[in-house]
């Protein structure tokens, strides 16, 4: 079967790429075309468009680059619509994804030529935001899959739209790097790792506080940054200069492997460390905090802005966002979370709830197997 797949960031195109190696597994005649990155293109197929040509966050940027985003959401249709494929998989990135969505729902009612099934892996975080999607995505995606187990009670239960729970892909993805590498040396000294977010933006707001929080520590601990692989190095330096943390490039599973504790800005890096059983601290700035921490209590759609904390529908690891978010909030949380601290065997105990509540199935083999089973009836 002829298989088109459209990611907009590097998780995504770590997702679909695995996603891509399974399909081949139970569908010998895959074929791919698809608008992603270089590990979906070691998989094999056509790269059509790669991501790093679609990747605007934000309002200001998405506002200057709109004829662009535009350009190639016309020509993104145009191909699929050429190509004719049996199923469009959309992974993550909504903002994009499920225009997409609609585009092709449209040409159904337009045409009497049959259209590509359309399914949506990693669905999107509606529960958090912009709930009112949930009309399009039950009008315009055929088969829905997702990787957060509390997702199917918000769209069975609450919105009556049937999903399916294929397991989590991080939590395999952690599972296996620790199965290749196995119990590793421990460093000279321990180290506390920071993940300060995968955006510029992000870096900017988080770092300067997780340097300041860990300053005091730095005769004790290791103190060290992992770089996001879409951030060059050299980005870095304004931040490190005059401070004793180092920075590691793309190795942050090799980081949370050999950590004691982190401070780690929100996404699914909370997660990632959690599967580590790394103690940590989530540190997430935002511009006018009182603003925000009275919005984030009165409109946002959830308690929590972690995965683990969501996924565990309760707090496990600290939040420090908008107005609690600060340099002596941070050190503090961090200390009771080394050896020793009031509050490390307690999140400890926690992560395995996390661990328990995921499970232990291999998401993308268990949606590449569900893919195929549909696809094979619809034809």
């Amino acid at each position: 079967m002829r298989y088109y797949l459209i990611v907009g960031e590097a998780s995504g195109d770590l997702h679909a790429s695995h996603l891509m190696h399974a399909l081949k597994s139970h569908d010998k005649d895959a074929v791919f075309r698809f608008y992603g990155g270089d590990l979906m293109a070691a998989e094999g197929g056509t790269l059509v468009k790669h991501y790093r040509e679609l990747a605007y966050m934000g309002f200001i940027p998405v506002l200057l680059h709109l004829p662009t985003i535009l350009r190639n959401m016309k020509a993104c249709q145009q191909d699929i619509l050429q190509w004719q494929p049996d199923v469009v998989i959309l992974v993550d990135y909504p903002g994009f994804n499920l225009k997409i969505a609609k585009y092709l729902h449209s040409q159904r009612l337009k045409t009497n030529r049959q259209q590509p099934q359309v399914y949506y892996y990693i669905s999107p975080k509606i529960w958090a935001w912009k709930e009112y999607r949930i009309k399009n995505i039950k009008r315009d995606v055929d088969e829905l899959f997702s990787i957060l187990p509390f997702e199917v009670d918000f769209y069975e239960k609450k919105h009556q739209y049937p999903i399916h729970y294929v397991g989590n892909p991080t939590a395999q993805e952690v599972r296996e790097f620790l199965e290749k590498t196995g119990n590793s040396d421990s460093p000279e000294r321990p180290v506390i790792a920071l993940l300060a977010g995968s955006r510029k933006q992000e870096i900017k707001d988080n770092l300067p506080a997780m340097i300041a929080a860990t300053k005091h520590l730095v005769g004790t601990y290791d103190v060290v940054l992992a770089g996001a692989p879409s951030i060059a190095p050299s980005y870095y330096e304004q931040f490190l200069e005059g401070s004793a943390v180092r920075l590691v490039d793309n190795k942050t599973y090799k980081l949370l492997s050999e950590a004691t504790a982190a401070l780690v800005t929100s996404g699914t890096a909370t997660l990632e460390t959690a599967m580590f059983r790394v103690p940590q601290v989530v540190c997430y700035e935002t511009p006018i905090p009182k603003v925000i921490a009275f919005l984030k209590k009165h409109f946002l759609k959830v308690r929590y802005i972690s995965l683990v904390n969501l996924i565990a529908d309760r707090e496990i690891v600290p939040e420090l966002v908008a107005d609690t978010f600060s340099v002596e909030n941070i050190r503090s949380h961090l200390e009771a979370l080394l050896p020793g601290g009031a509050a490390r065997q307690q999140m400890l105990e926690g992560y395995e709830e996390v661990h328990h509540r995921l499970g232990d199935s291999h998401a993308p083999d268990v949606a590449a197997q569900l893919m195929v089973e549909r696809l094979s009836k619809h034809n």
